[in-house]
């Protein structure tokens, strides 16, 4: 770590201690310490070659199309590389739990849907893109449990009514949850700091949310720089969120 990364790091620190309504906006990079890719960079989701889906465009495969009409392809994709459910938290779930139950965390807004903010104890997560950890009949609703669609020997996992079974997740061609929605927006507009943190912002409208902020602390934790206007007194560390949270955990003796 350079002199400078150190400053920066320091100051953001010292913006945590001040602040008591604290937003962590997160995106696909928090869990890439636990060994989840991301989506967008070079070793991303995107960008891994699979001769059995390099016919399709990566969000294809992750659409409402795909999903309701080609869903052999879909869940074949869907078991190969999003079952996570053995996955555990890392270093900045655990930390971002103990910010919550310390009163320094109102609330996390996630566009992952790996379901390690809960694994790691935290309780108010918006899932704005849904999560793995729930299933639901398309046709009746019926719940299911979390590892249904990955224990399934079906390649298309059916509900009792005869229906698809589906993972409660927002494909692309899909509208958002509404009530994460109204959460994220309501306790961004209210924070008094805002941590954006492994996100892109290239996924829209989840983006536009940091938009609402109108603290006086933000801070943005990716290892790219990404385009995100940034006030004078506001940070951006380009370094591995690990060790920022590492450091953050100790000084606040979480």
């Amino acid at each position: 770590m350079t002199d400078e990364e150190k400053k920066q790091v320091e100051k953001f620190i010292d913006y945590v201690k001040e602040s008591s309504n604290i937003v962590f906006f997160g995106g696909a990079g928090v869990s890439t310490d636990s060994g989840i890719p991301d989506f967008r960079s070079k070793d991303g989701l995107y960008n891994q070659h699979d001769v059995e889906f390099d016919a399709y465009e990566p969000e294809y495969l992750l659409s409402h199309d795909c999903l309701y009409y080609n869903q052999k392809v879909f869940f074949e994709y869907y078991r190969q590389k999003l079952d996570t459910h053995d996955i555990k938290p890392n270093i900045t779930h655990y930390t971002l739990a103990k910010m919550e139950k310390a009163g320094k965390l109102r609330a996390i807004v996630t566009q992952n849907i790996d379901g390690l903010h809960q694994k790691a104890g935290s309780v108010r997560v918006h899932e704005i893109h849904g999560t793995t950890a729930r299933n639901y009949c398309a046709t009746c609703g019926k719940q299911y449990p979390e590892d249904y669609i990955f224990a399934s020997k079906d390649p298309i996992p059916r509900c009792s009514c005869g229906g698809f079974v589906r993972p409660d997740v927002t494909m692309y061609g899909e509208s958002l949850p509404l009530q994460a929605v109204e959460d994220s927006i309501r306790d961004i507009s209210a924070a008094d700091m805002l941590i954006i943190a492994g996100t892109s912002l290239a996924v829209y409208p989840a983006a536009s949310y940091i938009g609402y902020f109108r603290g006086k602390h933000l801070a943005v934790i990716n290892r790219d720089r990404i385009n995100v206007r940034l006030r004078e007194q506001d940070i951006f560390l380009q370094m591995p969120m690990g060790e920022v949270f590492k450091m953050l955990g100790e000084s606040l003796g979480l």
